[in-house]
């Protein structure tokens, strides 16, 4: 049985536990319209995507190039361009390619974010301040996921575009993005899937089986190279989406996930302000 706290974190992360394996085709439908909805709403007419090689970016860039298909065939102007934004190179190279060839993006624009990473952190010095190699690690690596985001606002800038998140579900509950980088976007059309429904959409779309299946990294940090999620998290993608569904979990899994979920309230959060002074009656 789920508790209180289970289903109170389900709800606030809009956790949709209707899809189930046969309900893909809708489920596609359903968020593909939500793209062309919220598209021709802003009044822009391209949409922007970083693609990583996984299988988020993957399923993002696909429904993202159905919807503008769609809309060109309605007799507007919209398209999908498509981003690759390595930092030098990146050791699964060969899945961002199939990646993209799964897509199929009307445009591809490459930008390699080294040389803005690299000069950033060179200037970055505080008097005093000595941090440990792991601190410099990490900080380098919320700079690279910042860097990919400042990249594609800057072509989503060029060309009227909206920027869009691949965030979902299990990674919201685990604060698993990084703030003001790839948790930055315009529209976030994965929002509210487990990591196994968002692997069924891969499937139902067509997407070669080892990228649907291939095991998540954020790749940032270089102190350890493709470390992966579930290795960072000290749970697997099972667990965290079991929980999300309101299924039973150990008390080891159900405290690790909630004090992640606690700790990573303020990236879900709009900033801090200040309370404003009551008005008189």
């Amino acid at each position: 049985m789920s508790n209180s706290t289970q289903e109170r974190i389900a709800r606030e992360l809009g956790i949709d536990r209707q899809l189930v394996p046969g309900g893909e085709p809708a489920e596609i439908a359903r968020r593909v319209a939500f793209i062309q909805q919220v598209l021709g709403a802003s009044g822009c007419h391209s949409l922007v995507l970083g693609i990583s090689g996984g299988v988020d970016s993957l399923v993002a860039g696909r429904l993202c190039q159905l919807a503008v298909e769609q809309l060109r065939e309605a007799g507007h102007d919209a398209r999908f361009i498509a981003m690759r934004l390595p930092y030098r190179s990146q050791a699964d190279e060969r899945d961002a390619q199939a990646s993209l060839a799964f897509i199929h993006p009307d445009s591809i624009s490459t930008c390699n974010i080294a040389d803005c990473v690299d000069g950033l952190m060179h200037q970055v010095q505080v008097d005093g301040l000595q941090p440990s190699p792991a601190l410099t690690d990490f900080a380098k690596g919320n700079v690279k996921a910042r860097a990919r985001m400042l990249a594609q606002y800057a072509i989503a800038n060029l060309s009227n575009g909206l920027v869009v998140g691949t965030d979902h579900g299990a990674e919201a509950l685990m604060g698993f993005f990084t703030k003001y980088g790839d948790g930055a976007c315009d529209l976030a059309p994965l929002s509210g899937l487990t990591k196994t429904q968002v692997r069924l959409l891969a499937g139902a779309l067509g997407a070669p089986g080892h990228l649907v299946h291939k095991a998540p990294t954020a790749d940032l940090e270089e102190l350890a190279p493709g470390k992966l999620d579930e290795d960072a998290y000290g749970c697997s993608y099972e667990e965290i989406d079991a929980y999300l569904m309101g299924q039973p979990v150990i008390d080891r899994v159900r405290q690790l996930i909630e004090n992640a979920y606690r700790r990573s309230a303020h990236k879900r959060a709009l900033p801090c302000t200040p309370t404003p002074h009551a008005r008189p009656l």
